[in-house]
């Protein structure tokens, strides 16, 4: 496992935490609090594409 810079947890509504995490080689991390060992892994670009999208309300519809 890569050497993986998490950040503080994002907290929503009840227990659902989640932690974002970067590396040197320009990859992105994203994980459940707790389960760091086992993230989905992308390149930065896609996880800033992600958020942008999140933003921008594409994923409003699986709330």
């Amino acid at each position: 496992m890569p050497d993986i810079e998490w950040e503080e947890p994002y907290c929503g509504e009840g227990a659902s935490c989640f932690r974002l995490g970067t590396d040197t080689a320009d990859n992105a991390y994203i994980a459940v609090l707790g389960a760091e060992d086992a993230p989905l892994t992308d390149t930065r670009e896609a996880l800033r594409n992600l958020i942008r999208d999140i933003k921008a309300g594409k994923a409003d519809h699986l709330l």
